[in-house]
Order: structure tokens, then C-alpha cells, then sequence
């Protein structure tokens, strides 16, 4: 019987904390300790850009994300753990995706029709007003995610249920149109906001928001790194 693969995105625009254990750091560890799951988890320092800007925070919240996991006992024997910006195949395909996409699904999107109406009710002439392409297509980045490795199963809060609905939609219009090559993922949805969810919602941390925070412990990240890990 063929493994049931299971992928879980992890934004890194934030220092994590008791809740991100609880809601998704926990279960998903546990959900790979599954002999018929094959687990695979991502550092999606790509989507961190959407919201923040700043090269040094990105850095230091990839360490501080991917420290946090292992430490929480997140095994790499038995789950893929992998940065998404070492994956080059990961932006070939979100292009490629990019140019089979309509752009009437994309304006359903919650995030992008929040901003919207947000600036109706602020009365900007633009409804587009601060509008960047980023958070505009994420949830295209957030498809060649899922697809790359053909993903069967995706858990998610129930704020990102649209955006795997959408990576079935275009995994669909792919494969009509050229050939069955990927997998149409189903939504895994949790209780509580997943770390998917972190994706529209994360705020870039100010310096002082740096040192870890998890149950009673805090101490500042320090920029190590080792042979084994170029993270």
C-alpha cells in the first residue's frame, strides 16, 4: 500500500511560541511518527517576504523556526525537512502554474479581497492601493508547494481551506490541459490556525522581537550554523 504524503508549510516571520506547539508543531510530529505517512515539512522563507522585508529578520526567524522543530523532537529520519528557497524547482514551477492560473480566481482570494475592502471603507480612490503582487498570487507559491511533491494531504486552519481548494483547481486545469501529472491535494483541517495560516497574517518582527519565546525560556538566537545544516 502507498504511503499517504502529508505537507505542512512553516512561515518564517516570527519567533515561535507555546501556541504554535500546541496547534501545529505537536501534531504534525506526531502525525509522522505514522508508518503509513510520509511526512514533509517546509521552512517557507519565500512567503516570508510577502510580508517582510528585511533580509536579517527572515534569517534569524528560519533559525530560530527550524531550531524550535528539531528541539521539539521533529525527526529527519522520517520526515523531509527542507528550506524552500534551496529548492529552485519550487519558483520554476510557481511561474509555470503562474501562466495557466486565471486571474478571476485570484480576485476571490480572502486576503487579497480583504485588502480590497479594506481600502473601499477607507475611501481610497484605488482599491488596489498597497496592493503587491506578492500577496496578490501567494496562493499560487503556495500551490507549487503542494504540488512539487504531489502532496495528498495539507493541514491547514480553516482560514487557508480556500487556498488548497484553489491548488486543486489549478492541479485540475494542468492536468485537463496537458496530462495527468499531479496529485489534487485534500485539506487536513486542524482546530486551531495552522502554520500555514501565518502566511497573510505575519508581521515582519521588530529587532526587540527576536529572542525566543517558548514556555518560560528566552534567549537571543545566535547566527550558528554547521556543516549538516546551511540553514
Amino acid at each position: 500500500m502507498s504511503k499517504k504524503r502529508v505537507l505542512t508549510g512553516v512561515t518564517t516571520t516570527g519567533i515561535p511560541h507555546l501556541g504554535n506547539y500546541v496547534g501545529a508543531i505537536r501534531p504534525a510530529i506526531r502525525a509522522a511518527q505514522d508508518s503509513n505517512t510520509e511526512s514533509f515539512l517546509f521552512l517557507a522563507d519565500y512567503h516570508g517576504i510577502i510580508k517582510c522585508h528585511e533580509p536579517e529578520m527572515i534569517h534569524q526567524s528560519t533559525q530560530a523556526v527550524a531550531a524550535t522543530w528539531l528541539a521539539c523532537g521533529l525527526n529527519p529520519e522520517q520526515t523531509t525537512f527542507y528550506r524552500q528557497s534551496d529548492i529552485p524547482e519550487v519558483m520554476e514551477l510557481n511561474w509555470i502554474l503562474t501562466c495557466i492560473t486565471a486571474k478571476g480566481l485570484m480576485n476571490r482570494a480572502h486576503a487579497y479581497k480583504a485588502a480590497v475592502q479594506t481600502n473601499t471603507e477607507n475611501g481610497q480612490e484605488d482599491p488596489d492601493h498597497g496592493v503587491e503582487m506578492g500577496l496578490y498570487s501567494y496562493p499560487i507559491l503556495m500551490t507549487a508547494d503542494i504540488l512539487m511533491f504531489n502532496a495528498h494531504e495539507v493541514p491547514v486552519g480553516r482560514d487557508q481551506i480556500q487556498h488548497v481548494e484553489m491548488a486543486r483547481d489549478i492541479a485540475g486545469r494542468f492536468n485537463h490541459r496537458f496530462q495527468e501529472l499531479f496529485t489534487l491535494p485534500e485539506v487536513k483541517s486542524t482546530k486551531m490556525s495552522s502554520s500555514w495560516s501565518a502566511w497573510t497574517g505575519a508581521k515582519c518582527p521588530s529587532p526587540t522581537a527576536i529572542p525566543f519565546r517558548f514556555g518560560k525560556t528566552t534567549r537571543k538566537p545566535k547566527n550558528r550554523s554547521t556543516k549538516s545544516s546551511p540553514i
